[in-house]
């Protein structure tokens, strides 16, 4: 259905310029390419995490509060992203991208109704990204955390949570970029990755 799923860490929020940066580059690829945007739950997500070191949640309600943070993101992300729409399973992404539009995912309504990951916080937005490119046959799953996030890592395992290993389907190429990499994620996110990238 999609061929690259683009995540935007929630970690931009913060860096104003880098997320204004990276939304027009996917923005302008959207154009080109069929391609879905994954939120991540940034501070959203960092207010649940606080909740429940203060009040110990369960593991379920602590998981779908981190999901529906995601949910929050995405509304920021659409309202600033050209040509964007807001969807929440997928048959509505196939109708924006038939309509010409480019779909951010609020993910909730979708991982509630089919509950695929563990309710722990060694998933996280990126393992939710890695299961919904296996979902709709994505070829290419690009990751853009903070700026300079990737050259402070020592290991790509830093720079993902601890259940991603096993969330990202075999034949789903993986791309972590910092925010502040503009030039390689305009290739990345604009390079064909077969021959029916084009819409």
């Amino acid at each position: 259905m999609v061929d690259i799923v683009v995540k935007v860490g929630g970690g931009l929020l913060p860096h104003g310029d880098d997320l204004d940066g990276t939304l027009a580059t996917i923005g302008a690829a959207g154009l080109e390419r069929r391609l879905l945007v994954v939120p991540g739950g940034g501070p959203f997500a960092d207010a649940v995490r606080a909740v429940d070191r203060q009040r110990k949640l369960s593991d379920d309600a602590a998981h779908w509060m981190a999901v529906l943070a995601m949910d929050q993101y995405a509304y920021l992300v659409a309202a600033r992203l050209a040509q964007a729409v807001l969807v929440t399973d997928r048959n509505a992404i196939a109708a924006a991208l038939s309509a010409h539009r480019l779909p951010v995912l609020a993910p909730f309504r979708w991982m509630q109704a089919v509950d695929p990951l563990p309710h722990t916080w060694d998933v996280t937005s990126d393992s939710i990204a890695a299961w919904v490119a296996g979902e709709l046959g994505a070829r290419r799953l690009v990751l853009i955390k903070p700026p300079g996030a990737v050259r402070s890592a020592a290991r790509d395992a830093e720079l993902v949570d601890a259940y991603f290993s096993r969330a990202i389907p075999i034949g789903v190429e993986v791309v972590i970029l910092s925010a502040d990499q503009q030039m390689a994620l305009r290739f990345t996110v604009g390079q064909g990755v077969g021959t029916q990238d084009s819409r």
